[in-house]
């Protein structure tokens, strides 16, 4: 059979036409070659950050220290509490970059932290710049997280508790909220300070169901709040070459340090023990 025989203007229209199904070819074809790009990128995503972070993003370990006689103190403390749970605090004093998230131990990397404090907000308006930050950090690697409120004495203490939910959501596995109060006002009697602390505790607990963990130094407590929050979770402040927090009260949390080490930390920080195990501190935490 001879071949077709095609007019120069339906010869045209064919070739456009194959010319038009070629480049469609093509476009399908690098949609799904972008798709499955793109789908890769996710699978492999931990793992190509990893390798980022290994050649491009190197983590180097700073040599800190401290005194012969702060040093022995800190290991003294550690040593007689081996079966607590350890953690640190940290707010915007410490960088970003100062931190590497998925490798924080003390003791020369035999224990843990377990959990993590970070300052929220402070006084009526203000909030922390590196919260959110270090806030989804911990979260990402599955810290125990707790967020203060830097109490500020002659300030309102219905503004400061809107400015503590407004700026921090707290969720299921997180510590309850924690009150920071260490500032003696000058424009209120102490009697005043007291009941405005206690209508911050109220709005709070209201809000979470949850009494909120009150932070302040030892001596700050025995001389202004002791008697008056004694159904709280009590977390002290002593630095002192101490046995425990407070000789007579009982505590939850002690902040026995402000110049700890840490492996994974470029500064020093605040080193804390809660006063249990693990499985103790989790069940502090929120529902």
């Amino acid at each position: 059979m001879p071949p077709k025989k095609f007019s120069g203007k339906t010869t045209r229209k064919i070739h456009k036409k194959r010319r038009k199904n070629y480049f469609f070819r093509r476009k399908i074809v690098l949609a799904i070659l972008i798709v499955a790009l793109i789908g890769t990128g996710f699978y492999l995503k931990q793992s190509i950050s990893y390798y980022y972070a290994l050649y491009f993003n190197k983590f180097t370990h700073k040599k800190l220290h401290n005194s012969e006689k702060e040093s022995l103190r800190i290991q003294r403390i550690i040593t007689d509490h081996l079966d607590k749970t350890y953690g640190f605090d940290i707010s915007h004093y410490q960088n970003r970059e100062d931190i590497q998230w998925d490798s924080l131990s003390i003791g020369n990397k035999t224990i843990p932290l377990e959990f993590v404090v970070m300052r929220a907000t402070m006084g009526n308006r203000s909030a922390d710049k590196h919260f959110n930050h270090f806030w989804e950090q911990a979260h990402t690697h599955h810290l125990i997280r707790g967020a203060y409120h830097f109490y500020r004495a002659d300030e309102d203490p219905v503004i400061q508790a809107n400015n503590f939910l407004t700026n921090v959501k707290l969720e299921t596995g997180d510590l309850p909220p924690i009150l920071d109060i260490e500032k003696i006002p000058k424009r209120k009697t102490n009697k005043k300070l007291i009941e405005d602390l206690k209508v911050w505790c109220k709005i709070i607990e209201e809000a979470y169901g949850e009494k909120p963990i009150i932070y302040t130094y030892y001596h700050y407590y025995k001389d202004f709040l002791k008697g008056e929050f004694e159904e709280y979770p009590l977390w002290l402040a002593n630095y002192n070459d101490v046995p425990a927090p407070s000789p007579d009260d009982h505590w939850d949390f002690w902040q026995f340090t402000e110049n700890g080490i840490v492996y994974g930390i470029n500064t020093k920080v605040d080193l804390n023990i809660y006063n249990g195990s693990t499985w103790s501190l989790k069940s502090l935490t929120l529902d």
